[in-house]
C-alpha cells in the first residue's frame, strides 16, 4: 500500500465507509431529482401541449434569432479579447515601467470587478451619451455587452498568455537576441506563437466562458438567446401556465451544444498542432537557414556544450 506525505491511502474500513457514503449521497441526489420531476409533472410542465409550442414557426424564429445574436456577440468579443489579451500580456512584460504599471492595473482591476457590474455600467453610460455617440437602441446593448466581455476576458487571456510566455525556455529568447533580433521581433515571432500553442487548451476554455457569459446581456434587455427564451416563456400560456421548464431544457441544450462544438474545435486545432512538422530543414550548399530554423539549431545544440566541456575536463 503506497502513501504520500499529504495523503494516506484508506484502509479496508475506510474504503467501505467511503463506498457507503458515495452510495447514500448518490441515492439522495437521485431522490431530489425524482421529487422535482414528479412535482413539475404534477403541475403539467411535462404535458405534451407544453412541448407543442416549438412546432410554431414564430417560436423557432425567435430562438434562431437569439442564437444568431449570441454567436455574433461571442464572435466579436472573442476576437477583441484575444487581441487585447496579447497587448496586455506584452505590456505587462514590457521594460517600460509606465506601460507595465498601466497593463498591471488594467488587468487586476477588470479581473476583480464582477463582469455583470462592468456590463451594466457601460450600458448606463452608453444610454446617457447615446446621442453623442450616434448609437441606436440595439447598438447600445450590443457594444455594452461586447466591451464588457472584452475587457474582462481580455484581462484573463493576458494572464494566460503571460504564463505561457514565461514558460518558454530562456534559451529561445537568448538565441533570438544572439541572431540580432529586436525585442519586438523576439516577442511576436518567437515567444508569443509558442505561448499560444502551449496555452491553447486554457485559451479555448476561456472562450467557452466568454460564450456562456453572453447570457448576461439578459440583464440589460439585449435580445440574445437567454432574453429571447425568457420572453418566450413569459409571454406564452399553455393550460393556464407558462412553459418555463420546456423552454429552460431546450435553451440549456442549445448552450451545451454550442459549448461542446467550441470545445471540439479546440481539440481538433490542438491535434493538428501536435501533428505539425517541427523538424529542422536542411539547407543546401550556399543556402542560409531561416531565422526560425537557426533558433531550433541553436536551441538543440545548446545542451551539448556542457557535455563537451565535461568530456574535455575528463580527458
Amino acid at each position: 500500500m503506497s502513501s504520500s506525505v499529504l495523503y494516506d491511502a484508506p484502509g479496508p474500513k475506510a474504503r467501505v465507509r467511503n463506498w457507503i457514503f458515495s452510495v447514500v449521497g448518490a441515492l439522495a441526489v437521485l431522490g431530489l431529482i425524482v421529487f422535482a420531476v414528479v412535482r413539475l409533472n404534477d403541475k403539467g410542465q411535462f404535458a405534451p401541449e407544453m412541448w407543442d409550442i416549438f412546432n410554431y414557426a414564430g417560436v423557432r424564429t425567435s430562438i434562431r434569432d437569439g442564437v444568431l445574436t449570441t454567436l455574433k456577440v461571442f464572435a466579436v468579443a472573442a476576437v477583441l479579447s484575444l487581441v487585447l489579451g496579447v497587448l496586455l500580456a506584452v505590456g505587462r512584460l514590457s521594460d517600460h515601467k509606465p506601460v507595465r504599471w498601466f497593463a498591471t492595473v488594467f488587468i487586476e482591476l477588470f479581473r476583480a470587478v464582477p463582469l455583470l457590474i462592468t456590463i451594466y455600467v457601460l450600458w448606463v453610460l452608453f444610454l446617457t451619451y447615446r446621442s453623442d455617440l450616434g448609437l441606436s437602441g440595439d447598438d447600445t446593448g450590443f457594444w455594452a455587452l461586447v466591451i464588457g466581455l472584452t475587457v474582462y476576458n481580455g484581462s484573463v487571456q493576458a494572464e494566460v498568455l503571460r504564463a505561457g510566455i514565461n514558460a518558454v525556455p530562456k534559451g529561445q529568447r537568448e538565441a533570438a537576441y544572439a541572431l540580432g533580433m529586436r525585442k519586438t521581433q523576439v516577442m511576436m515571432t518567437v515567444l508569443v506563437p509558442q505561448a499560444v500553442r502551449a496555452m491553447l487548451p486554457t485559451i479555448i476554455s476561456q472562450l467557452v466562458v466568454t460564450l456562456k457569459d453572453t447570457s448576461l446581456g439578459y440583464v440589460i434587455t439585449y435580445q440574445e438567446l437567454l432574453f429571447q427564451l425568457q420572453q418566450l416563456a413569459g409571454n406564452t400560456v399553455v393550460n393556464d401556465d407558462n412553459p418555463y421548464v420546456p423552454v429552460i431544457i431546450v435553451g440549456g441544450a442549445i448552450y451545451i451544444a454550442m459549448c461542446l462544438a467550441l470545445s471540439a474545435l479546440a481539440t481538433w486545432i490542438e491535434r493538428r498542432g501536435r501533428r505539425a512538422k517541427t523538424g529542422i530543414r536542411v539547407a543546401g550548399a550556399g543556402q542560409p537557414l531561416a531565422a526560425a530554423d537557426a533558433l531550433d539549431v541553436i536551441d538543440q545544440s545548446a545542451p551539448a556544450a556542457p557535455q563537451d566541456a565535461a568530456a574535455g575536463k575528463t580527458n
